[in-house]
């Protein structure tokens, strides 16, 4: 690995893990700073794709990471406008991730900030995560692939990351056309011109960088390259420092911000999100950072995340934080919902039917006797 190469992933994942909670102190939720999961079902809410009133707001931090990419992309040449791979499959395994981050409450970024301001049951999620991302490699190392892409119009790339400009502007004047929510955490956000100017300096460093959540550790398992896990251990550890400095410290499972105790179904979620990213070829953040490149296959991932959070909440599939007695540890409400349950579960075995479909046997030669 080039110096070079690890000092960038590591700087990304330091502005991540900053990003993270300087967000989150400046009016994001808490321990949510920056979540694609989380943000991209407030923008299917603020598109009133669904009508879950407490997560409605059009995010920032995704319009700049997306934008982030495509300008320094187009600056270095490197917008390329390909597609093809499999479009509609990719779809429904967005989709499916999409389900997944919402049945542990959040994506594998909100993950490791959890981690880092205590709350274990992220580390619970971790497990599954890692699980899920090994299920992933076995796939990838027995022949798994979703096809080649191919060469497209450039404006076919452009038009999801050109989106992302009238969408900010509707943001900004307020616009009646989208939805707003009055509380939750669709009412928590930081200024509109923070969020998008740091997430629009994060997508340039995403892009120059390639981190990837789940490339790290799925190339740990494939090929023994611990380049891209340094971009987790630099989120980790400046959200950890951050989070120390400024006394946002609560270890434990119980009263976390925005989280449930059910720890089967946090690694069942991870688990979902950790083999849906690796069959995708990149986690969620690495799917809006290609995106940004005019990657049409990521941009129909990205369409098929807004479509599965919104189905969650239309369907009521997505989980909620834990309720408890006054004073007491003792969970009286929230946490994931039977439909929820069912809808990973199935998620899991769609997935490992899709991973087992696009595997190529591999043909042993016959030994002529």
């Amino acid at each position: 690995m080039d110096k070079k190469d690890k000092i960038a992933i590591i700087l990304t994942g330091a502005a991540l893990g900053f990003a993270g909670v300087f967000l989150m102190l400046n009016g994001n939720p808490a321990n949510m700073g920056f979540c694609i999961a989380c943000f991209l079902r407030d923008i299917a809410g603020a598109l009133k794709l669904h009508s879950a009133s407490a997560v409605q707001y059009a995010r920032p931090e995704i319009i700049g990471l997306i934008l982030g990419a495509f300008t320094i992309s187009l600056a270095t040449r490197e917008f390329r406008a390909r597609g093809g791979s499999s479009p509609l499959t990719r779809f429904f395994l967005g989709f499916m991730v999409m389900i997944g981050a919402l049945i542990f409450l959040g994506c594998p970024l909100r993950m490791v900030l959890r981690m880092a301001a205590g709350d274990l049951n992220a580390w619970i999620g971790l497990v599954g995560f890692v699980l899920g991302t090994y299920i992933g490699a076995l796939f990838l190392r027995k022949g798994f692939s979703l096809g080649r892409t191919h060469k497209l119009n450039a404006f076919e790339g452009a038009i999801l990351p050109a989106l992302q400009i009238p969408l900010f502007v509707m943001l900004a004047i307020a616009s009646p056309l989208l939805a707003f929510s009055e509380s939750g955490p669709g009412s928590m956000h930081a200024s509109i011109w923070l969020a998008l100017g740091l997430s629009f300096a994060i997508g340039i460093l995403a892009q120059r960088s390639r981190i990837c959540q789940s490339g790290g550790i799925r190339d740990l398992f494939i090929i023994r390259d611990p380049h891209l896990l340094w971009g987790n251990v630099a989120i980790f550890g400046v959200a950890l420092l951050y989070n120390l400095l400024t006394n946002n410290i609560q270890v434990g499972f119980y009263h976390q911000p925005i989280a449930h105790s059910q720890w089967i179904w946090n690694i069942a979620g991870m688990v979902v999100v950790g083999l849906g990213s690796v069959l995708l070829g990149g986690c969620p953040m690495r799917q809006l950072v290609l995106t940004g490149m005019g990657n049409v296959d990521s941009a129909i991932t990205v369409l098929g995340f807004l479509a599965g959070a919104a189905f969650s909440h239309n369907f009521n599939l997505a989980s909620a934080a834990d309720i408890y007695q006054e004073g007491t540890n003792l969970v009286t409400g929230g946490g994931t919902t039977a439909n929820g349950r069912i809808a990973i579960l199935t998620a899991l075995l769609v997935m490992l039917a899709i991973g087992f479909v696009y595997t190529k046997r591999q043909i042993k030669p016959t030994v002529k006797q």
